[in-house]
């Protein structure tokens, strides 16, 4: 059922201009598609109102919807963006353009489909409502995979898993990362999404019962210190995320936030509040307090998680939060975007988040002017587009790029506090290298938590790091070996080059 109607009433401050962008964009799009099936049967028209739809629930304007619904028709279609221009402007033609480019994103061969993923960051880094839209289709197309044939179910599903689901992992949008997993997971790893559905489904009831319980007396000693205007609710973890858990753990009674219940309040102090009251009454467990309001995650995400004995035999996790860093892991970077007659509605800080996540390295000049006024555009994309510029060949880019961006990832900190967020095994070379390549090139030690130790030793979340440097200090070549990220031996490498040459 295509009711325009259910997508409008979605779009925040809505005006009469956006309304008619909308429609015209909608009818438009279903004249042009006119004719066209899915696999399913069901008229194409229905997947690209689906996918605006899905733009419109993450809270996107209506310019990026309207492309939303145009966004097949130049590739699919006897439509020029030369047309989409006339009818709707410039810049709804310019996110078409980008989405439509990124259209032959396929697993063809490893050159290719490098070649694909340099011009899907390149795309993005040039205005982030790109990969809002080709995430929003990704999504559509994985609900509808089962009618896809079964030669190209492992191709879609893979893709999804390497390299869609952790670039909304990345920009925060959990609503869409853990939906894209948890789809992709069973054409992916079919036996192994099995064994778990089932161990999980045995123990569902019991556990949900035990959940509610929890929260009842949560909500009760809370209101007892005076915390009445709070949200409840609670989260069963996503599938594909306790798998890749278990691969870490290997035991499922050694994960303990396979249910999370969350506290939702208004401020950040009553987050400090309601921490207090449940380790008042519940035993935390140590070491498993978290408090990502101090220091928030690369992408974004703020609370507080504490893992507390529920005094039944069971243990669960705590996530406390106010309701507008709830919406924030949620939505990510989503949340942000406000794009109202073309401007961005937020400053350069909003989503300073990831300032230290990559080190620091030339863009080149034809981004550069682009990407010095793209507020919105989080600087890991930034330099992500300068990275593989950079990179040595087609063929390394992707595992770099699953290596250093999308792998699990550790906070290690300077001595004056900074946050440096590093891939698990890095070591003080690549921590050294990420803050500049100066610093990397001009160290002769370091120290964690105030013991000198080996430049090969590996960091661990949490550890405070000092590099020492000296003016005549210089890299040699077994620091390749013993550091984790690309960009760091990339800088080692070019600088033995300098030195061979002098």
């Amino acid at each position: 059922m295509t009711n325009i109607n259910d997508i409008i009433r979605l779009i925040d401050g809505v005006t009469n201009d956006d309304v008619m962008l909308i429609n015209k964009a909608y009818s438009f799009s279903q004249k042009a598609h006119e004719g066209q099936k899915r696999h399913s049967g069901e008229e194409y028209f229905t997947h690209v109102f689906e996918t605006a739809k899905i733009l419109s629930e993450l809270g996107m304007s209506a310019t990026t919807v309207a492309a939303g619904f145009l966004h097949d028709t130049v590739e699919d279609c006897d439509v020029t963006l030369g047309t989409i221009e006339k009818e709707f402007g410039k810049e709804v033609a310019f996110l078409v353009d980008g989405v439509t480019k990124l259209g032959g994103l396929r697993y063809n061969g490893a050159d290719r489909h490098n070649e694909s993923l340099r011009k899907l960051f390149v795309a993005v880094s040039e205005d982030i409502r790109v990969i809002m839209i080709k995430l929003s289709d990704r999504l559509h197309n994985m609900r509808t995979l089962s009618f896809v044939p079964q030669e190209k179910q492992l191709r879609i599903a893979t893709e999804t898993l390497e390299i869609y689901a952790p670039i909304a992992y990345r920009l925060g949008i959990r609503k869409l990362n853990r939906e894209l997993e948890d789809l992709a997971f069973p054409y992916v790893y079919p036996k192994e999404y099995e064994n778990l559905k089932k161990e999980m489904k045995e123990s569902e009831r019991e556990r949900n019962e035990s959940i509610e319980k929890f929260i009842r007396s949560v909500k009760k000693a809370l209101a007892k210190e005076g915390l009445v205007n709070i949200k409840t609710d609670y989260r069963i973890k996503g599938l594909y995320s306790l798998y890749k858990k278990l691969q870490e753990k290997k035991d499922v009674e050694k994960i303990f936030d396979i249910n999370a219940v969350r506290i939702l309040v208004d401020t950040p102090a009553d987050c400090y509040r309601v921490l207090g009251v449940i380790h008042a009454l519940w035993r935390p467990l140590p070491d498993r307090i978290k408090d990502y309001i101090a220091f928030s995650k690369p992408n974004g995400y703020q609370g507080i998680h504490t893992t507390i004995f529920t005094g039944d035999g069971g243990i669960i996790e705590v996530q406390i939060k106010t309701n507008d860093m709830h919406r924030h892991s949620e939505y990510g970077v989503a949340s942000h975007i406000s794009y109202k007659k073309g401007k961005a509605g937020q400053d350069a800080e909003t989503i300073g988040w990831v300032g230290s996540l990559l080190p620091k390295t030339e863009v080149r000049e034809i981004h550069k002017s682009t990407l010095e006024t793209s507020k919105d555009i989080p600087r890991w994309i930034q330099e992500l587009v300068a990275y593989q510029e950079n990179s040595e060949n087609g063929a390394t880019f992707r595992e770099h790029l699953k290596d250093d961006f999308f792998s699990n990832r550790i906070f290690a900190f300077s001595p004056k506090g900074d946050v440096v967020d590093l891939p698990i095994g890095s070591t003080p070379i690549d921590f050294a290298y990420s803050i500049h390549s100066d610093i990397g090139n001009r160290m002769m030690g370091a120290k964690i938590n105030k013991k000198l130790v080996s430049l090969d030793t590996e960091l661990q979340n949490g550890d405070i790091i000092e590099i020492m440097t000296k003016s005549s200090a210089k890299p040699n070549q077994k620091w390749i070996d013993m550091c984790k990220t690309s960009m760091a031996k990339r800088h080692i490498r070019i600088e033995l080059s300098k030195i061979s040459k002098k």
